[in-house]
């Protein structure tokens, strides 16, 4: 019974210290102590993000939607760091959909361009994803990006490929189509060689771009500013056991109190799912 009482006080004095927080702007300790005590609860093992609004917060503060997109990346390195302090072992993020593509040519090449410089901004020596032992995967049709670009994600790739104590898919250029497709056109050459000839949904699954990187089951998938649709977003992976989130904040202000109720709702769902199953268990040893 004492974690079902964690989860209460931990939601008693959530509201109060965001308050206080954004009042008296605490420190980063007073943050990581939270952190820390969220952390001795169940902690999810793979959490996605559709980062969603950077150009609604953008036309809102009367920024270039360049600047915004700017903006949505000092976003990810805050929440990915989140993520990091409470060990959760993989995040995926939705950087770029292939039919971003067909967007204004001005605000792709900024795109490109962000891309370029922050993958190896992420990955320097001494930087987040080195500091926590991350590994960096770009998940997607990489070929469709221009050559500047393939070349930073390469060297990104090769900068943390040392890494295993968590893993950051950035997915870009992706659809979640184009990668059960992929899976699937792989699964048939499998099946079409001479030693093999059944294929299954656990094949299909096993060929999957994130799958094949080592990224384990999506537990969550969030999706920010306000929008209630998946995006072509790992259809496959969240088809079951996943919970979805839908946040009205836009993806450059997500931050701590945003994400830590999300994270208490899906302790909240493990706790009553170990308890069912204890429950369950005893009453048929009582039979």
């Amino acid at each position: 019974m004492a974690k079902p009482f964690t989860l209460v006080f931990l939601l008693s004095i959530l509201y109060p210290f965001q308050w206080i927080s954004t009042k008296l702007r605490i420190t980063r300790l007073a943050q990581r102590s939270l952190l820390h005590i969220l952390a001795a609860g169940p902690i999810p093992g793979h959490v996605g993000f559709v980062m969603d609004g950077n150009r609604r917060y953008a036309r809102g503060k009367g920024k270039l939607v360049q600047e915004g997109h700017g903006d949505g990346y000092l976003a990810l390195r805050r929440v990915l760091e989140i993520c990091l302090r409470l060990n959760i072992r993989c995040v995926s993020v939705y950087a770029f959909a292939i039919d971003n593509f067909k967007r204004p040519q001005e605000e792709v090449t900024a795109l490109m361009q962000l891309a370029e410089s922050k993958l190896m901004e992420l990955c320097s020596h001494g930087d987040l994803l080195q500091e926590y032992g991350v590994k960096l995967n770009v998940i997607g049709r990489r070929s469709l990006f221009p050559e500047s670009v393939q070349t930073a994600v390469r060297k990104a790739e090769e900068l943390t490929e040392g890494n295993n104590r968590s893993i950051l898919n950035v997915c870009m250029p992706y659809s979640s189509r184009d990668e059960i497709t992929t899976a699937v056109e792989d699964c048939i050459r499998e099946v079409l060689a001479p030693a093999n000839d059944y294929m299954s949904c656990d094949t299909i699954n096993s060929h999957l771009m994130s799958v094949k990187r080592g990224s384990p089951p999506l537990d969550i998938l969030v999706r920010t500013s306000g929008v209630k649709r998946l995006s072509d977003f790992m259809l496959w992976q969240c088809c079951e056991n996943t919970q979805l989130h839908f946040s009205n904040t836009y993806w450059p202000n997500f931050g701590l109190f945003d994400f830590v109720p999300i994270i208490l709702e899906w302790q909240r769902s493990v706790w009553f799912h170990r308890q069912d199953v204890w429950l369950r268990g005893s009453d048929s040893r009582n039979r």
